[in-house]
């Protein structure tokens, strides 16, 4: 069943008229009730009274005496609920436009942000809480809308630029070999075939970053002791360090505890991180990796640090060192590495940082990642 979407309504009643109808409907059921109720019983207490004094009348004086006093008792009530009510329509007309206008604001904003115009915003109207947490809620909303249009643009900025070298050689060499001037040669097939898997690296990698930070990132996790995570990760490119003569050296402290991570995608972090160490890294230094358990008050977790001696970086650029792109001046990656790290991180609840002393003073990147509150059972 397709579902029909709503169409705005033709002119009408605002919500500040919509409120002051429906207090003055409140208002005249009450004065009706309070008018059919006094003709009802003012007559009989009138009599009841009477009776109780011992005051004898006759019939005809009593009759007279009863009407002109429920004509008095309408009349007063009549003065006074006109008077009440006047008074209380006043009072709600202002409410009403009070309570409206926020509502339109928040409308003209939502209405701003539809059109595009991203640096809409909404003020507090200091009316209770609901609605500074409506405003509150709209500004944030315009906030990321407006980041991610900042990011939107930068990517695409950036993404024309990362395809235009692999695109440009592609074409000169199809070019080169159409007009004869390359030969069909191993070289040209293999010069080729890196540029197209350069290619595709730069949309899995974009593919990854964009799954991990829109939070859409599967992850398959179970429980798996640091320790493990660590071994795999080093295993796995100890021979490039010993064939750049770069040291390697693991430690993991007792007490550390087991992590509910999917072990692939950490994996992927602590092996994109050793490489960028391994790559800044001159031959004769050295990479730490170190495992603890995090000082945390509000919850059990692991820290794992990995440090080099390497060309490290300017303080100022230690989150800049994460964006999209960003490389270093002899770096020869797709500058996705350490932005698809941090987001694979984000997305188990935890912190990558980095820091440095400066250029040629090593860099030290460090992994939080919280625990679960129970121990898990073999």
């Amino acid at each position: 069943m397709t579902r029909r979407e709503a169409k705005p309504r033709g002119p009408g009643l605002g919500l500040a008229g919509r409120l002051l109808v429906n207090i003055g409907l409140v208002i005249l059921a009450g004065a009706s009730t309070v008018l059919v109720t006094a003709l009802l019983l003012a007559g009989p207490l009138f009599q009841y009274h009477l009776d109780n004094a011992g005051v004898v009348v006759d019939a005809q004086v009593l009759e007279h005496v009863t009407r002109a006093f429920e004509q008095a008792v309408l009349t007063a009530l009549a003065v006074g609920i006109l008077v009440a009510a006047s008074t209380a329509l006043g009072i709600s007309w202002l409410i009403s436009r009070r309570l409206a206008a926020p509502i339109e604001d928040a409308a003209t904003t939502a209405g701003a942000l539809a059109d595009g115009r991203l640096d809409a915003r909404l003020e507090d109207p200091r009316m209770g809480s609901e609605l500074a947490t409506l405003a509150t809620s709209i500004n944030q909303l315009a906030h990321r809308l407006e980041a991610t249009e900042s990011t939107r643009r930068q990517l695409t900025a950036d993404l024309a630029h990362q395809l235009r070298t692999p695109i440009a050689s592609l074409e000169a060499t199809v070019e080169a070999i159409a007009e004869g001037v390359l030969p069909v040669d191993a070289q040209t097939v293999e010069t080729l075939t890196d540029q197209s898997a350069r290619l595709r690296r730069l949309i899995a990698d974009l593919e990854v970053v964009s799954r991990a930070q829109e939070r859409q990132l599967l992850l398959s996790t179970r429980p798996i002791p640091v320790a493990q995570l660590i071994d795999t990760a080093v295993a796995a490119i100890r021979d490039r360090y010993r064939a750049a003569e770069v040291t390697l050296t693991r430690s993991v402290v007792t007490g550390t505890p087991d992590l509910i991570v999917d072990p692939d995608r950490i994996g992927e972090v602590l092996t994109s991180l050793l490489d960028n160490a391994l790559r800044h890294t001159p031959a004769g230094g050295a990479v730490t990796i170190r495992a603890t358990a995090s000082a945390n008050p509000r919850g059990p977790g692991a820290i794992i640090e990995l440090s080099d001696t390497g060309t490290g970086f300017r303080p100022e650029e230690a989150d800049k060192i994460f964006q999209r792109f960003h490389k270093g001046p002899t770096s020869t990656g797709s500058g996705l590495g350490l932005t698809i790290a941090r987001a694979i991180v984000d997305a188990h609840h935890g912190t990558l940082t980095a820091t440095s002393g400066g250029p040629d003073q090593g860099a030290k990147f460090t992994i939080t990642i919280p625990a679960p509150a129970r121990p898990y059972l073999s």
